[in-house]
């Protein structure tokens, strides 16, 4: 696979901050050299959980949106790999993959073409690659028994990592998806908008939840669709935080309840929490400890194939990276709690 870049020793150490007396996460995790086949490199591996960045923003602008999202993986890594290893979360049980490189790719494209309409028509096709590569890995990942967390790039990713699942389990999984949007718009082309439609029009996705969706940024059409299907459902932002007609705790039970006995992956839209830089940023959402306490509860769930974080764009003085970071620990912790 021409666009896995795997997460080296060296890379690994010229980012650790290693202290006396300490032990950071990166120091004990899994590495995996030269392979041929991720399937075979993990299958026999003690480990659970395995670790991969998606550095692009070609689906985002694929979408008419704000690029960026390629600089995620890199501003995480660098923090989950220097927070301690303790009794809380210990590392022997996590595999850094590494990511999926597509730098310069969208250059290209802006290069290839003048128009903005041809510019955005050849990057959704080249978005249909890139699912190609991340179910590819998703498929591998779980097939070998483990827990993929995808961290970075568009949210048209969540495509590649249902049908992954899907193909790897031999049956059509379910989605709680933790947004503003719906990202269940036309199949007109592949981009950041439409990667949950597609699943379901493809057959991959069963159940279909979005916590938090923003009731300003969805249009009437998608509501009537959403209504349509016995198989989708949403509980607005306004719903729980303005108007309280449901509490959150209230709402994360009655999400769970919808998503039934499927197994199902965690998608996480950084746009859906206050002033977290993001390709769609808000100035009003959910908090970050909100968000945590969302992971949390459904990285409890031991129905729970995957969790994804995506359209995060690294900027100015937020620390996207250690946000990040918490989430993807507050999983790890929760499956390990309800695995006991």
């Amino acid at each position: 696979m021409k666009h896995l870049q795997l997460f080296s020793k060296k890379h690994r150490d010229s980012l650790l901050n290693k202290r006396k007396g300490e032990t950071k996460f990166g120091e004990r995790l899994t590495l995996l050299g030269n392979i041929t086949n991720i399937y075979d490199a993990l299958k026999d591996l003690d480990v659970e959980y395995v670790i991969f960045g998606i550095s692009e923003s070609i689906g985002v602008f694929a979408n008419h949106g704000k690029s960026g999202t390629e600089d995620t993986w890199e501003a995480t890594i660098k923090f989950l790999l220097n927070i301690q290893n303790n009794d809380f979360i210990q590392s022997n049980k996590v595999v850094v993959l590494g990511h999926l490189d597509y730098d310069g790719q969208l250059e290209t494209i802006k290069n290839t073409h003048k128009s903005e309409k041809k510019q955005v028509q050849s990057a959704r096709q080249f978005v249909e690659e890139i699912d190609k590569d991340v179910s590819h890995i998703v498929y591998s990942i779980i097939k070998a028994g483990k827990t993929p967390i995808i961290i970075g790039g568009g949210h048209n990713n969540a495509y590649g990592n249902l049908k992954g699942s899907a193909l790897a389990l031999n049956q059509q999984i379910s989605a709680i998806n933790f947004d503003a949007h719906t990202d269940f718009r036309t199949e007109e082309g592949r981009h950041s908008g439409n990667g949950f439609s597609y699943a379901y029009a493809e057959g991959f996705l069963n159940r279909y939840m979005v916590f938090g969706l923003h009731e300003n940024y969805t249009s009437k059409n998608i509501f009537k669709k959403l209504d349509k299907l016995q198989c989708a459902d949403y509980i607005s932002y306004e719903a729980i935080s303005i108007r309280k007609d449901i509490s959150f705790n209230k709402a994360l039970n009655r999400s769970e309840k919808f998503m039934g006995k499927d197994y199902f992956g965690i998608e996480l839209d950084c746009d859906t929490m206050q002033n977290v830089p993001s390709s769609a940023m808000t100035p009003n959402g959910f908090t970050t400890k909100q968000a945590r306490r969302f992971v949390h509860h459904f990285g409890m769930q031991k129905k729970a194939v995957y969790l994804h974080i995506c359209e995060a764009i690294p900027t100015g003085a937020y620390n996207v990276g250690k946000l990040i970071t918490y989430l993807v620990t507050d999983f790890i912790k929760a499956k390990q709690h309800a695995n006991r």
